[in-house]
């Protein structure tokens, strides 16, 4: 029978060309603690693929640096601009391609999921998130960017998905019988 694995870091990113939020987040079952929360400027960059190879360097210092083993990566939202989702994709491209080659398990949240698993709501504020987030973890309630808390709830979105499968697929048909089951996720 093949063991479990009951511990992870959790590289959580929320793909951008201009700001990308990443976080990591070490878990073991129920417990889990931000390691590293921040954002990849490129603003000032003013070439796409410049960008490109800038944001595969960056990940790539994030991966020898902090070993993560999973990457939880928020999908693209579908807009309007068709150059700005070719752009976006690209760098999320970037971002997988460079996880994959490093051996890491990818797995891709909608952000209404990710809004949901945070807050109990998919049309959450990007706002709200964060609020939820500071509330969950000991974060500065004025982190500047919420890239930032949009990449950390990608990795939690990803915590809270696993923690269900490697607790026993755990499914609860009412709100009694989950709170019972997970104290420790109660604000107080």
């Amino acid at each position: 029978m093949e063991e479990v694995k009951t511990s992870h870091k959790i590289l959580g990113v929320d793909p951008g060309t201009n700001v990308m939020g990443y976080a990591l987040l070490n878990t073991n079952l129920n417990k889990s603690e931000v390691e590293l929360i921040s954002v990849i400027q490129m603003k000032k960059i003013p070439d796409h693929y410049a960008k490109l190879k800038f944001i595969y360097e960056k990940i790539n210092a994030l991966i020898e640096e902090y070993h993560p083993d999973i990457l939880a990566i928020e999908a693209p939202f579908y807009g309007k601009n068709v150059q700005s989702m070719l752009k976006l994709g690209r760098a999320q491209g970037v971002v997988i391609a460079t996880c994959m080659h490093a051996g890491m398990e990818v797995f891709e949240y909608e952000p209404r999921k990710i809004k949901q698993s945070i807050t109990g709501n998919g049309n959450a504020a990007k706002e709200q998130v964060a609020a939820m987030l500071c509330h969950m973890y000991p974060l500065k309630d004025d982190i500047e960017y919420l890239d930032a808390t949009d990449a950390l709830a990608a990795a939690v979105c990803h915590h809270l998905q696993a923690r269900v499968v490697v607790g026993g697929g755990n499914k609860f048909n009412n709100w009694k019988s989950f709170i019972a089951n997970n104290e420790d996720r109660i604000l107080k």
